[in-house]
C-alpha cells in the first residue's frame, strides 16, 4: 500500500477526528498537512505503520498542539511588550509621521495605509503612490473600468 492510497483512504478521517476535537478549520488543515509531510519523510524509511489513520491523527494533534503553544506564548510576550510601552498600541494621526529620517517613501506607505481609510482605498493609493502603477493599470487589477 503506497502513501497516496493511505492518504486518499483516510485523510477524511484524519481531518474530521482533528477538527471534532480542536475546531479551527484552518489550524486543522495545516496540521493534516504537517501530518502528511512527516508520513512521506518517515514511511519510506520505516514503512507504513499497522494503524496510519491512529499515527497521522497523533502527529497532526502535537503539530496543532505545538502551534496552538506556539501562538499564544507569541501573544502573551506581545501583551507584555505592548504593556511596557504605553504609546505602543496608539495610532498616529494623519499628520504625524511615524519616521523619524528622511525617508519619504516610508512616510508616503505609512499614510496610505492609514487605518482611517478603507482596504480597498488603502491597496489602491499604495500601488499608486509607492509602487507608481497608473490608474489604468490598479482598475484593471479590480476589474473595474
Amino acid at each position: 500500500m503506497t502513501l497516496a492510497d493511505v492518504w486518499r483512504r483516510e485523510a477524511p478521517h484524519v481531518r474530521a477526528a482533528l477538527l471534532r476535537r480542536y475546531g479551527h478549520p484552518d489550524a486543522c488543515e495545516d496540521a493534516l498537512q504537517d501530518a502528511a509531510e512527516a508520513a512521506a519523510a518517515r514511511w519510506p524509511l520505516t514503512g507504513v505503520p499497522d494503524e496510519p489513520r491512529a499515527w497521522l491523527i497523533r502527529v497532526a494533534a502535537h503539530r496543532l498542539i505545538d502551534r496552538m503553544r506556539a501562538d499564544t506564548a507569541r501573544t502573551r510576550r506581545e501583551r507584555l511588550d505592548a504593556a511596557r510601552q504605553p504609546d505602543a498600541g496608539r495610532v498616529p494621526a494623519l499628520d504625524e509621521t511615524p519616521v523619524t529620517g528622511t525617508d519619504d517613501t516610508l512616510r508616503l506607505l505609512f499614510l496610505c495605509c492609514h487605518p482611517a481609510l478603507s482596504r480597498p482605498s488603502q491597496v489602491a493609493l499604495t500601488l499608486r503612490a509607492v509602487a507608481g502603477l497608473r490608474v489604468e493599470q490598479i482598475a484593471a487589477a479590480y476589474l473595474v473600468p
